[in-house]
């Protein structure tokens, strides 16, 4: 073995040592590692730093901006509600239902937002239909993660793996090229979880999950306005519209309950106002809804402008010089025990109540009319100055933005036009697929189907960073020929396999090492040797990256493995053991198909002998 192949190999060494340790973030020992290269001389400065402008760092950032604007526009969360009334109250029916569509999802976004937004819904539906959440999440974990290998540019891991494959070959990777072994899988995965639902434990959820999750809504008031579209369409109309979204608690005309179920005073009418329940996010929503405005704002906006003694601006920027921020009723506070409208917080503090949050009881009164208790969180507006003197109120505690972003429904059918065009351009080839993917994150951007500090705050930069330091940790195993080495030792261990043999070996090696790293790091430490293989045997190199890369991936066998499984791992009350219990049969049979349909594919193998 050369010196630089030894100095490579400590390099190695300490790299792996702080990503399984987590010393120190991944980002930073990716940078570290990145030093080492350069400063030993194995690379060249500019091949250190090749990774910030690779294929893979690219797309991967672009993903990350396409998501964000999926959820901006409302489309995200739309399809996350449409399967939940879908799945309907039968266990094996949820599943059926949940796993293709969340697949689907997962094929064209980022699977970790995927399964963050699947969550709570889910946790929603448990409750609501009597199911164990431990029977739901799990399988929607595995449709996310197995959703990856539908397109090439879905897991980090096939792109490192097409980036290996175009610099040491002449082959490369279609964005479809793995969508048929990936189709496979979700069916796989799709029986397994159904027929095998026995394996799956049967947790009740914490209270306090539960709790975090249905006592994100807030009470506020609606009203509506004049030239509105709501004007003479029902309730029913409206609550179809909104669907989840806004839970009509109390219909108000004239400050008098509305409850005639049919008639033409059933209609809407301008100056109704409607109490409902909301996400925060609805909140930040509503002036984009048209014909509908907070009703407390509607009311004293101008009041409150006059107070700050300031020209009266344009309607339309109104309040743009305004905020929301909440505030929690201290024990002791002196509101506490009297009504919101007694207070009159605009006349004794410059602000107005928005918005109302109470662990429990319900509510149906207007918020006028709500007595205070401790604990209430309040959703107040007003200018940043008169928050800055209200910070030091002994009635409030614990006072802070509102943390809410804005849906911008209204823009859902252009973000997936450019989407589906993004895809569409990457797939033929018309541009490269980086370009492709950063061409669709600046449209949305610039279409303002996200906001531009959502896009660059939405970007997950541990991961860029990552995937750009691990690159030429890939480079400089092939330059030292570290790769080579490797493989003639496996070529001497595996003599007299078979190509089948071979790829299950491929396949099972990065299904371990995943465990401990992430799939970028092992495909970026694997994906040489297992090309120098191919090379080697005379054989196409694309089903040896390809098992490599999908043993990375889709090895459901703990935990620790996959990020999405970390997040379902508190909420399910899953153990170590209910990992392992439903994970190792499933990725046993995982590892079949993707091998067998690898050589089919790549070898024409055993599939076109049968």
């Amino acid at each position: 073995m050369e010196t630089q192949q030894i100095v490579f190999l400590l390099i190695l060494v300490g790299t792996l040592a702080l990503f399984i340790s987590e010393r120190v973030r991944i980002d930073v020992a990716a940078m570290l590692t990145v030093l080492a290269l350069a400063l030993t001389g194995i690379l060249t400065p500019a091949e250190a730093l090749s990774g910030f402008s690779s294929e893979p760092a690219i797309i991967v950032a672009a993903v990350f901006v396409i998501s964000a604007a999926l959820s901006a526009t409302g489309l995200t969360e739309r399809i996350g509600a449409m399967i939940a009334r879908a799945a309907g109250a039968r266990e094996w029916r949820a599943i059926v239902v949940l796993m293709p569509a969340v697949a689907g999802m997962a094929a064209f976004t980022h699977h970790l937002m995927v399964t963050a937004m699947m969550l709570p819904i889910l946790m929603r539906l448990a409750r609501e239909q009597h199911l164990p959440a431990s029977r739901l999440l799990m399988p929607m974990s595995l449709a996310a993660s197995l959703g990856t290998t539908l397109t090439l540019f879905s897991a980090p891991a096939f792109l490192l793996a097409n980036n290996l494959l175009e610099r040491q070959t002449d082959a490369s990777l279609g964005v479809f090229s793995i969508t048929p072994i990936g189709l496979a899988l979700v069916v796989l995965g799709i029986l397994y979880m159904t027929l095998g639902r026995w394996l799956l434990p049967r947790h009740v959820a914490r209270m306090a999950e539960t709790d975090y999750l249905r006592l994100d809504r807030y009470y506020t008031e609606l009203i509506v306005e004049k030239d509105s579209p709501w004007i003479d369409k029902s309730i029913t109309e409206f609550q179809e519209h909104f669907q989840r979204r806004l839970s009509i608690v109390e219909w108000l005309r004239e400050g008098t309950p509305h409850r005639e179920p049919s008639g033409e005073n059933a209609l809407l009418r301008a100056g109704d106002v409607l109490i409902v329940r909301a996400s925060p996010d609805e909140f930040a929503s509503i002036r984009d809804e048209p014909g509908l405005a907070l009703h407390a704002i509607a009311k004293y906006a101008d009041e409150a402008v006059r107070k700050r003694k300031k020209p009266k601006p344009k309607s339309a920027d109104k309040t743009e010089e305004y905020q929301l921020v909440q505030v929690v009723v201290a024990p002791h506070s002196p509101f506490v025990g009297r009504t919101i409208g007694h207070v009159d917080f605009l006349k004794t503090l410059g602000v107005v109540v928005v918005g109302l949050w109470r662990r429990e009881g319900w509510m149906r009164e207007e918020l006028s009319q709500v007595r205070l208790r401790e604990g209430d969180l309040l959703v107040l507006w007003g200018a940043p100055r008169t928050f800055a003197e209200l910070a030091d109120h002994r009635g409030f505690l614990m006072m802070v933005p509102f943390a809410a972003e804005e849906r911008r429904r209204r823009r859902a059918a252009i973000a997936l036009g450019i989407v589906v065009a993004v895809v569409a351009a990457a797939a033929s080839r018309i541009m490269p697929v980086q370009f492709a993917f950063l061409a669709g994150a600046v449209a949305l951007v610039v279409t303002r189907c996200v906001g531009v500090e959502q896009a660059y705050r939405e970007i997950d930069t541990r991961i860029y960073v990552m995937i750009a330091g691990v690159v030429p940790l890939g480079l400089a195993m092939e330059k030292t020929g570290t790769a080579a080495y490797f493989a003639d030792h496996l070529l001497q261990l595996t003599a007299g396999w078979s190509p089948t043999a071979v790829l299950m070996a491929l396949f099972w090696s990065a299904a371990l090492l995943t465990q401990i790293l992430s799939d970028a790091a092992t495909v970026v430490l694997l994906g040489p040797i297992s090309l120098a293989v191919a090379v080697a045997l005379g054989l196409p190199p694309q089903p040896f990256i390809v098992c490599t890369a999908l043993g990375a991936v889709v090895a459901f066998l703990t935990p620790i493995g996959h990020h999405g499984n970390l997040l379902i791992l508190n909420p399910g009350q899953y153990t170590f053991g209910d990992f392992l219990r439903v994970g190792v049969p499933l990725t046993i049979l995982i590892s079949v198909v993707s091998v067998w349909l690898a050589e089919w594919i790549w070898l024409s193998g055993p599939l076109s002998h049968a």
